[in-house]
């Protein structure tokens, strides 16, 4: 299983591609394919025929995965973006912000 330093539920700034620039919350990780959907960003339109699940049918927008690499963290502590550096504190693992220091989130 590959490891990433970004996780669900991180505040994301994109860093190339059609939404550079834009921020939003990691939904989820696709570990298979190094990606991550990352909330109301890279949205496509998806026809869909009716059925069961949607009686209507119709046009629905559907969040498309983002590669992680184009993918940077935003610090809770300083608010911008920075990269993530793991430190060892006796038995568990923390992420912390390279720029201020602080550690972002509990044990991995």
């Amino acid at each position: 299983m590959k490891k990433f330093k970004i996780k669900k539920g991180d505040t994301v700034l994109v860093g190339t591609g059609k939404e550079r620039g834009k921020t939003g919350k990691v939904v989820t990780i696709l570990t298979k394919s190094d990606r991550a959907i990352v909330e109301g960003l890279n949205i496509y339109k998806k026809h869909a025929k009716p059925s069961k699940k949607y009686p209507q049918g119709g046009i629905m927008d559907v969040n498309s995965p983002i590669k992680i690499d184009n993918l940077t963290v935003i610090c809770p502590g300083c608010k911008k973006a920075s990269r993530i550096k793991m430190k060892n504190t006796g038995r568990e693992k923390r992420r912390v912000c390279v720029k201020c220091g602080e550690v972002s989130d509990a044990t991995l």
